[in-house]
């Protein structure tokens, strides 16, 4: 009897510990495999994508509780003042913002912020953005930059990313994984185009969040060949990505619309996560 116990025992503990082994595996992302979106591309090596060493074991931090934030616009803007993010319109009141989390028309369709309208990033960010500004109206006085999302709390970050039904494989490839943290969730990340100052936005080949080759800027040459792109939707993301290179941003190679401030190791060292 005592031998059948020792067993069980055994059994019982090899099914918990490899059941955990393999939810382990099946959440890391082999890097080969999968550019993540907060891949940094330096300016200088357009053509060469980066990934960040993925780590072995990564600690899940403590989930953080929706309730304790309330999503009306005074109660959001509150939280994320307290984090020390600015208005990135207090620091240049051209730059337009249209918060598609704010909205459905977003590639998970549903409302993240409630009824917030600003956008928020960290104080140093905001000043790039605004040195990217005018670089802009050096180029074309006609235009400004339309902010489409600045720093995202990771419980938007956990939400989104529950929300999204696909193989997390798939997944990494449009959305971090919360547990990595985004560089969003530092504050230190935009997701951007450019507009007319009368408000029409410049055609840049794909919606914002558009899930495509068409998205990926070291696609265009191949897709301009083909006839998927245009020359003028080209030279609309050769602008974009001109001024926001020149103010000291970073872009990755599957959105034009995504730009990094720092790596992630940096927002790491210099901001707290917003949780």
């Amino acid at each position: 009897m005592k031998v059948y116990s020792q067993v069980v025992l055994i059994v019982i503990l090899f099914t918990v510990f490899g059941c955990e082994t393999n939810i382990e595996n099946n959440e890391e992302t082999p890097v080969s495999n999968i550019i993540e979106q907060d891949t940094i591309v330096p300016v200088a090596k357009d053509s060469i994508i980066e990934t960040s060493k993925i780590p072995e074991k990564i600690k899940v931090p403590k989930p953080v509780k929706t309730s304790n934030v309330k999503l009306d616009s005074l109660g959001l803007e509150v939280y994320l003042k307290n984090f020390g993010l600015v208005n990135i319109q207090e620091v240049e009141p051209s730059i337009r913002v249209d918060l598609k989390y704010s909205t459905t028309d977003n590639f998970v369709g549903i409302d993240m912020y409630g009824d917030l309208t600003k956008a928020f990033c960290q104080p140093d960010v905001a000043e790039k953005l605004k040195k990217a500004y005018q670089y802009l109206q050096e180029e074309d006085s006609t235009l400004t930059l339309l902010v489409f999302d600045a720093v995202r709390p990771v419980f938007v970050q956990q939400k989104m990313w529950d929300t999204l039904k696909m193989p997390i494989r798939e997944k990494t490839k449009f959305l971090s994984n919360p547990r990595n943290h985004s560089i969003h969730n530092y504050g230190a990340a935009v997701d951007i185009s450019l507009t007319t100052k009368d408000g029409e936005e410049l055609d840049m080949g794909t919606p914002f969040d558009f899930i495509g080759k068409l998205a990926h800027p070291r696609e265009e040459k191949r897709l301009l060949k083909e006839g998927k792109l245009t020359q003028k939707q080209i030279e609309n993301r050769v602008l974009l990505r001109k001024v926001m290179k020149k103010a000291g941003f970073f872009n990755i190679q599957t959105e034009w619309w995504h730009w990094n401030s720092c790596s992630r190791n940096t927002a790491k060292s210099k901001y707290k996560v917003v949780r």
